[in-house]
């Protein structure tokens, strides 16, 4: 059953898309935070260990709230690597395996990313799309990748 919020079914579906882009990128930069969490070494080994660990649950808690606003939208939510990979823009690097601190860059890099992408996005479902429910968690979310962004700029300074 389609939901009857006040959205037109052609905008819950490209709000759907927009959001399986965002839930995309999330996966990868899951993965890549994750990899980095088991292949960390050198003087700060624990505490990056342990930063690593934390970002990766949070960016993990988040897909999940990214998939049931889709459902919410009553869109079916992307769930397969071929999918992911399809609409990510963030890179992968596979057999590479970077110091500490290029890890750092990396991981900062791609949190950028993605507040540029939620940025545009936030806009686009206020002024395109009217949904002010997906905005606001947009916004949420863009606080959370903020937090983390900001964590690994200090580790760089």
């Amino acid at each position: 059953m389609k939901p009857n919020i006040g959205i037109s079914e052609k905008k819950l579906n490209a709000v759907a898309e927009l959001i399986s882009e965002i839930m995309a990128n999330e996966i990868l930069l899951y993965t890549k935070t994750r990899k980095f969490h088991w292949n960390v070494s050198g003087e700060s080994f624990m505490e990056l260990h342990k930063l690593f660990q934390s970002q990766y649950n949070t960016i993990e808690e988040n897909i999940d709230l990214l998939a049931e606003r889709t459902s919410k939208l009553g869109v079916n939510a992307i769930g397969t690597m071929s999918e992911f990979l399809k609409l990510a823009t963030l890179k992968e690097h596979p057999g590479k395996y970077p110091e500490s601190k290029d890890m750092l860059k990396e991981l900062l890099q791609d949190h950028e990313i993605i507040i540029v992408q939620l940025r545009e996005n936030i806009e686009k479902c206020t002024e395109k799309f009217e949904d002010v429910g997906t905005s606001d968690f947009l916004t949420g979310l863009i606080q959370e990748h903020e937090s983390m962004a900001w964590i690994l700029r200090r580790y760089l300074s």
